[in-house]
């Protein structure tokens, strides 16, 4: 396992007879049908190594979730790539990392190809609408699954519940910059225990959560190459960040893409399966064809296999560190905090009220009747296309 108990050993130990075909295998899977974006995703990647191969523990995951939430760029992505180093080291990482990006690049540029130059089908933006429509179900999935384990395992509750309610809050206070209130939830938690640890009092109970703002500059890149390791590389706060970073320099800056191209593109990433971060690929295509968005996928998902390939085996062996540690029991329930907060904007973008309808049945058929996130995501496509169709 990753994690031992609080504060205990760590053993680096990875599972044994894994194979780099069955990391293929299952990563590719989900790279196939992980449709609805980074809630998905994580859904998708606990049900295989938590539940079903126990390949990690609940801590372990949660922990990935949170380190994973705190590098920029593509988080579920990176959680991907990190799940898989885990599994079977370097290689893995590499393979399951390929593996869970190709078949949404793939389809994605194919779809530039086709539809990017005019309006995509009906059945097309119907099964687009409907599957959005159930991604707000999802995000309320996957969080409410990492809540239990996190509570059961803290032994400070009240502080825990304000790290919830601040991550859940930082998604509309603090947009983009949710990373740095991460980092603050982090490193209150660091202060409280140690103040506890010196006095052998509960001192540390008088410290509240904290939030932090900043701003990321930029070096002058070669225009495309630049936009793309702005998704990659200084996007914080999840997949659907990339939308504002990538919108005033392909439509205004660089004219590469008209504002109903762009919504296309937008629209091509969320119904394609993979990372949400896939949309920089139509971008790329629009820019300079084929090459630009191979260019530009490789820059945008560069620095999410450095970040794994250079520094999970360090942050293995820092988690019995009671410092890091405690961070991360700040961290953790405040990304939690953020999966769940991300459920309001993702429903108020709707705009139609079949929509509303779907993400009702979606929330029901995932929370109620425990149905699978691919069976929902699909159910939720084949309802689009049928309101789109009938006029809705």
């Amino acid at each position: 396992m990753l994690s031992g108990g609080r504060g205990g050993p760590v053993s680096d130990v990875r599972p044994s007879g894994v194979g780099v075909g069955t990391v293929l295998k299952e990563w590719g899977r989900i790279g196939c049908i992980g449709f609805g974006g980074p809630p998905t995703h994580i859904a998708m990647l606990r049900e295989l190594c938590v539940q079903r191969r126990k390949w990690l523990d609940d801590k372990a995951f949660e922990d990935a979730v949170a380190a994973c939430n705190l590098l920029p760029g593509p988080a579920s992505t990176q959680l991907a790539i990190f799940c898989a180093w885990h599994v079977r080291g370097r290689l893995g990482a590499v393979v399951g990392g390929f593996a869970f990006i190709a078949p949404g690049l793939v389809a994605i540029l194919a779809l530039s190809a086709l539809f990017l130059a005019g309006s995509p089908p009906l059945w097309v933006d119907g099964a687009g609408a409907g599957a959005g429509a159930a991604v707000a179900a999802v995000a309320l999935h996957a969080g409410a699954g990492l809540i239990q384990p996190s509570w059961r395992r803290s032994t400070h509750r009240w502080r825990w519940v304000a790290y919830l309610a601040v991550g859940f809050a930082g998604v509309a206070l603090v947009g983009p910059w949710l990373v740095l209130l991460l980092l603050a939830c982090g490193l209150v938690e660091v202060a409280a225990q140690r103040v506890r640890r010196r006095s052998g009092t509960t001192a540390g109970a008088h410290l509240s959560p904290l939030l932090a703002a900043g701003a990321f500059g930029g070096a002058a890149l070669l225009p495309l190459a630049w936009v793309a390791l702005k998704v990659g590389a200084l996007s914080y706060g999840g997949g659907f960040v990339i939308i504002p970073l990538m919108q005033s320099d392909a439509v205004d800056r660089y004219g590469w893409m008209t504002d109903a191209q762009f919504l296309n593109a937008v629209a091509l990433g969320q119904i394609t399966p993979g990372p949400v971060v896939h949309t920089v690929a139509a971008v790329g295509y629009a820019a300079a064809g084929v090459g630009g968005g191979l260019l530009a996928a490789a820059v945008a998902f560069s620095p999410s296999f450095a970040f794994v390939l250079l520094g999970a085996h360090r942050f293995d062996r820092l988690r019995g560190n009671p410092t890091v540690r405690a961070f991360l029991d700040g961290a953790g329930p405040a990304a939690i905090g953020s999966i769940l907060g991300s459920v309001i904007p993702l429903a108020a973008a709707l705009t139609d009220w079949w929509q509303y309808a779907v993400m009702a049945g979606a929330a029901v058929l995932l929370l109620a009747a425990r149905r699978g996130v691919v069976t929902t995501l699909l159910c939720a496509a084949v309802a689009g296309v049928v309101f789109t169709l009938a006029g809705g």
